[in-house]
């Protein structure tokens, strides 16, 4: 196995704050399934293999400039509906061979063009002959099919292309991969995605034509604005890639910077690792498959850990739910910052956290994925955050004033108690860094009253160990995370101001039994 030179050109490019560990390795021959799975999978980091699918019969036979489209129509047959994307709507059934007719359509004249309403009018229409759709769709240039299943192990009545699975072949590295589907892409006019991230690790392998792939780590998420939460579409950037508004996005003017862009070729394939946020481009007429599979991390999960649509932090938000790689145990968490690479390995935050430390993070990490699970699973209104302490303390029995029984109604506070200071400020630190989404839903949409007074006073002692540079420096990385810092700052002060009313009632109604309203 050997590695190529990271190279820029030829429309690739690094942007020049993207951490050296990060980059995407590229290959010229395929690795093991072994090495895949000790030295790149682990990495956490893109990885290109060149031509690793050059041989599958679907480079050769699907090529749409060399037969490819009568070929799949064939193969697949004439009763065969899949579902197809269209910019403006949406899904809409579609047979197979109507697309591949309006495809070959295209093919002849790719500069014949007419409107949107004209083509969702031609798809929504009962086939009535493939030469008249051929000729009818010969315009839906913004028609293409996105994520059809060739293999569904969730759903296996989704599988509509299933036979197409005879012309393609497991990549050797990924041997013995828990495979939760496998799905074809096809595209008739150049097409461009909005930017997002998948909650599985993909492999993306170009089978025809061209794509362009831009791919930003996940610590990259403060720059993209992910959409808001319960959204269908929350795993997407809120910033436009063709018109960024800079003036509402102001921090976008910086996502190049942290970005890498890579090129495929057919028999190219490209490693995402889940978590990470891409932009595709693809030429006219580019046919590619993809694999999606749970990493180890995720496999090693509980069941009841999320493992759906990792949901985004944004501003007014009740809850947040981290990314799929933000999961796994304390091994698995400092595995995934193993570089394979020697010339740019480098402690990670993860690396220097001492086994307790490590062990609290794990444990925070899931109690975020449990709590969004919970959520998630009801409809959910948007409290202020004072009801949302309010409904806290209504909710509960009586708080005793000593610590360990307030420690019992809070996991977050039993948490972060005993780590020392500067224990809890490297672990804080290694989740600005490595898991920034999750920190944000920890603070802002989980922190109670006694664990906001827990972190506070941890936060004090820390100012008295450090030097006013080690102070500045550890606040600006925390809040830095934060779409608006000053509501992180008020979760807290609003925590203390809570706990203090809690710890005040208790004393009234045990010794004199008198119930205190809080003030408004």
């Amino acid at each position: 196995m050997r590695a190529e030179d990271d190279d820029a050109g030829g429309g690739e490019f690094v942007g020049a704050r993207l951490d050296a560990g990060l980059r995407a390795a590229r290959f010229a021959s395929p690795p093991s399934a072994d090495e895949f799975a000790a030295a790149v999978e682990p990495r956490n980091a893109p990885a290109v293999f060149r031509g690793v699918v050059k041989d599958w019969t679907a480079s050769s036979r699907w090529d749409p400039r060399r037969g490819g489209l009568d070929y799949l129509r064939e193969k697949v047959g004439p009763d065969v509906d899949v579902e197809a994307m269209m910019s403006s709507t949406g899904h809409v059934l579609v047979p197979f061979s109507k697309f591949m007719n309006s495809c070959k359509s295209y093919l002849r004249c790719p500069n014949a063009s007419s409107d949107s309403p004209k083509a969702q009018e031609i798809l929504k229409e009962p086939a009535s002959s493939e030469e008249g759709c051929s000729s009818s769709l010969e315009s839906c240039d913004q028609v293409y099919l996105a994520q059809v299943s060739i293999l569904n192990t969730e759903n296996k009545e989704r599988c509509s292309l299933e036979v197409l699975k005879e012309d393609i072949q497991e990549p050797t590295f990924l041997r013995g991969k828990p495979f939760s589907s496998i799905n074809i892409w096809m595209n008739r006019a150049h097409l461009r995605s909005s930017t997002h991230y998948d909650p599985h690790h993909n492999l993306l392998c170009v089978v025809a034509g061209c794509k362009k792939v831009t791919l930003w780590p996940p610590s990259s998420s403060p720059y993209l604005y992910p959409m808001p939460v319960y959204g269908e579409a929350s795993n997407h950037s809120s910033v436009s890639i063709e018109e960024p508004d800079y003036s509402r996005y102001t921090r976008a003017r910086y996502m190049k910077e942290y970005s890498e862009r890579v090129i495929l070729n057919c028999g190219d394939a490209l490693f995402i690792p889940e978590g990470w946020y891409h932009q595709v481009d693809s030429d006219d007429l580019t046919i590619a498959i993809n694999f999606w599979w749970k990493s180890r991390i995720m496999n090693e999960m509980q069941n009841k850990m999320v493992q759906e649509n990792s949901v985004s932090c944004s501003k007014g938000t009740t809850v947040c739910q981290p990314t799929d790689e933000e999961s796994g145990g304390p091994e698995q968490l400092k595995q995934k910052q193993v570089n394979s690479d020697s010339s740019d390995k480098k402690d990670s935050p993860l690396q220097t956290l001492e086994p307790s430390t490590l062990q609290a993070l794990y444990e925070l990490i899931s109690l975020v994925h449990n709590s969004a699970e919970m959520v998630s699973q009801n409809e959910i209104t948007e409290p202020t955050s004072q009801d949302a302490y309010c409904k806290q303390s209504n909710g509960s029995k009586k708080i005793a004033a000593d610590d360990s029984s307030l420690l019992e109604k809070d996991p977050i506070a039993k948490i972060i108690l005993p780590l020392k200071p500067l224990e809890l400020q490297s672990m804080l630190l290694a989740m600005a860094r490595t898991f920034p989404r999750t920190l944000e839903a920890l603070v802002l949409n989980m922190l109670g009253p006694i664990g906001a007074e827990i972190l506070t006073r941890k936060f004090d002692e820390m100012d008295q160990q450090a030097t006013k540079e080690q102070q500045s420096e550890f606040y600006k990385t925390f809040y830095s995370v934060f779409d608006d810092q000053y509501a992180a700052m008020d979760a807290l002060l609003n925590g203390k101001e809570m706990f203090s009313f809690q710890v005040f009632q208790s004393v009234l109604r045990q010794y004199i039994g008198v119930h205190a309203d809080r003030p408004k």
